[in-house]
């Protein structure tokens, strides 16, 4: 959908933060980022419209009928909205979906502000403090901690740190690239 309309196109300029809460706010345009995200970029409506419609229905594959109605919002409000304000890329000949340059923008959002659980910020914070307790607990000679040497359970602390940090890079290669290759 990239062109033809009279109204100018938000491809190249920075969203607003009220735009992009607005897109976060429904759960088809968040799982849909979260989908491009979660794979290579680039997705079909066919295949988005199964996987939410498997989440809305609690069940793999989904009736017909929900992922009937969720691909037709997807294909007439979600993706054309996501594509005008330069997030994806929706090319409605060939029912495909991919990011786009803003889709960076948002995914920032996404980190920062999950809608379930917590942030990776606060799981951090959270290891941090785990960490801190425990040399603590270990000093102080707490008797489950005192078999473990502080320097264990420093390094088995800082094993944890560097996979976690792992699984959030991998999770989210693709904002990365955007960012790293200026797109």
């Amino acid at each position: 959908m990239s062109g033809g309309g009279s109204e100018p196109e938000a491809d190249s300029a920075e969203l607003a933060a009220s735009e992009i809460h607005d897109v976060l706010r429904n759960d088809r345009r968040r799982i849909v980022l979260e989908q491009l995200r979660a794979g290579d970029g680039t997705e079909t409506v066919s295949d988005l419209s199964e996987h939410i419609g498997g989440i809305e229905a609690d069940e793999s594959p989904p009736p017909r009928n929900v992922r009937q109605s969720v691909y037709v919002s997807l294909h007439q409000t979600h993706l054309p909205k996501l594509d005008k304000l330069g997030i994806v890329e929706y090319d409605p000949d060939s029912k495909t979906v991919s990011l786009a340059d803003n889709a960076a923008d948002v995914g920032v959002y996404m980190e920062v502000v999950p809608q379930y659980g917590i942030s990776w910020a606060e799981y951090y914070l959270g290891l941090g403090l785990l960490g801190a307790l425990s040399q603590v607990a270990a000093m102080i000679g707490v008797p489950v901690v005192r078999a473990l040497s502080p320097a264990l359970i420093g390094l088995l602390l800082s094993g944890v740190v560097v996979l976690s940090a792992l699984y959030q890079l991998l999770t989210q290669r693709s904002s990365l690239w955007h960012r790293l290759s200026g797109n």
